[in-house]
């Protein structure tokens, strides 16, 4: 049975293609086209590394990918294991308060830069904004319609330009007033950062 080296080699061959071409094809080094073709692993990367230019040299030349795959990681050799010839008086694992104070070090700092890290991207991002009234196209009879909703409890929210309060739990309300005229309501809620998020709907006053 040929060696993946082999099939990618006759391949090529086959396609006429150089490996300044096929590499040029792929965006996969010549040297490790020839190293592959020639099954010297000691000079290409790692196996990963190696099984996805096997991938892509497949597709490139028409060889059916699922045995070249198959065919390399049975021609890859396996990593050399280092036999310990005590295993049990050198890997016993001993827990040391040392080993205490690094791990929980390591856990507040992490804790610490996750908490930072929200902060920072809430911070930045726009402020969160859900609209319960007025739907979309609503028909709205009489000279106002009531606009609430609900959005982050540190946000200003205008409705039409006109400021509307918000209360701690981040709910607001207004009854606002229209005419035939008033085509649309836009809600904008601004953050302390100055990011907006705007919906707007559109309602027909009759």
């Amino acid at each position: 049975m040929k060696t993946i080296g082999e099939i990618i080699n006759a391949a090529r061959v086959k396609k006429n293609f150089s490996l300044k071409k096929l590499a040029e094809t792929t965006k996969i080094r010549a040297t490790f086209i020839k190293s592959i073709e020639e099954e010297k692993w000691n000079l290409l990367p790692t196996f990963t590394t190696v099984l996805g230019f096997v991938k892509s040299l497949s597709t490139a030349l028409d060889v059916d990918q699922n045995m070249a795959v198959a065919v390399l990681k049975r021609d890859y050799p396996p990593k050399k294991l280092n036999i310990n010839p005590k295993p049990d008086a050198l890997s016993r694992f001993t827990w040391s308060p040392k080993l205490t104070f690094v791990i929980g070090t390591v856990a507040v700092i992490l804790v610490v830069l996750g908490y930072i890290g929200f902060q920072y991207a809430r911070f930045i991002s726009p402020p969160d904004l859900m609209v319960d009234s007025p739907k979309e196209n609503q028909v709205v009879d009489g000279s106002s319609v009531l606009v609430f909703g609900s959005t982050d409890p540190d946000v200003k929210i205008t409705v039409n330009n006109q400021p509307v309060l918000v209360n701690e739990e981040g709910r607001f309300s207004v009854d606002l007033g229209v005419t035939q005229s008033t085509k649309e309501i836009d809600i904008i809620a601004t953050s302390r950062s100055g990011k907006e998020r705007v919906i707007s709907r559109k309602i027909t006053v009759q």
